[in-house]
C-alpha cells in the first residue's frame, strides 16, 4: 500500500515538533541546574548570519503548520514572532500541534500531483507539486530548523543526544 500525504506529514510533523519541545525542557533543566539565564540560549546562534534559537523553534512551527495549511488549500492560522522565553515557545508548539490536530487526513490524501504556491524570500514565489513540496520542501525544513535549535542547545553544554531528539518518534 503505497503511503499517503497525510501519513508521511502529520504524524512527522507532530512528532518532530513534540521533539522540540522535549527539548526546551532539557534546556530549561540545564539552566536551572547549573544556575545561569536560560535567555541566553534563546538568542544564540550558530554563525552571525544565522537566526538565534528562539527563532529556529518558531520557523520549525511555522514549517509544519504552513506546509500542512497549503496542502489542505486552507488559511493557516498567523502566529506573531513573539516567544521570549521557554513557555512562550511551548505554547507556540502546542498552538501548531492544536492546529494541525484539526487539519483532516482526506484534506491532505490526495493533493500529491495539486500545485502548491508558495513564498520564495520577500520577493518570489515557487510552485511545486504536493508531494515534491512535502518531501523536498517542508519536511527538510522542518528538519533544519528543528536540527539547529538541537545544534545550538548541545553547542551550549545542555546534555542531550540522539534520544532526545527522537524521543517523539514512538508516540
Amino acid at each position: 500500500m503505497p503511503i499517503s500525504m497525510s501519513s508521511a506529514s502529520q504524524p512527522v510533523f507532530s512528532s518532530m515538533l513534540r521533539n522540540l519541545s522535549h527539548l526546551l525542557d532539557k534546556a530549561q533543566a540545564c539552566a536551572d541546574a547549573k544556575k545561569f539565564d536560560v535567555s541566553v540560549l534563546l538568542q544564540y546562534r550558530l554563525a552571525p548570519d544565522m537566526l538565534p534559537f528562539s527563532r529556529q523553534v518558531q520557523m520549525a512551527c511555522d514549517a509544519a503548520k504552513n506546509g500542512t495549511a497549503r496542502l489542505a488549500s486552507l488559511e493557516a492560522p498567523r502566529f506573531e514572532d513573539f516567544e521570549s522565553t521557554i513557555p512562550e515557545l511551548k505554547a507556540r508548539i502546542q498552538k501548531t500541534l492544536d492546529y494541525l490536530a484539526t487539519v483532516s487526513a482526506s484534506a491532505l490524501d490526495g493533493v500529491e500531483d495539486k500545485d502548491i504556491t508558495f513564498p520564495l524570500g520577500r520577493d518570489a514565489t515557487h510552485t511545486m507539486k504536493g508531494e515534491a513540496y512535502l518531501t523536498r520542501w517542508v519536511l527538510p525544513n522542518l528538519f533544519f530548523h528543528v536540527t539547529t535549535a538541537y545544534d545550538i542547545l548541545r553547542h551550549n553544554g545542555v546534555e542531550i543526544g540522539k534520544r532526545d531528539y527522537l524521543v517523539g518518534a514512538s508516540a
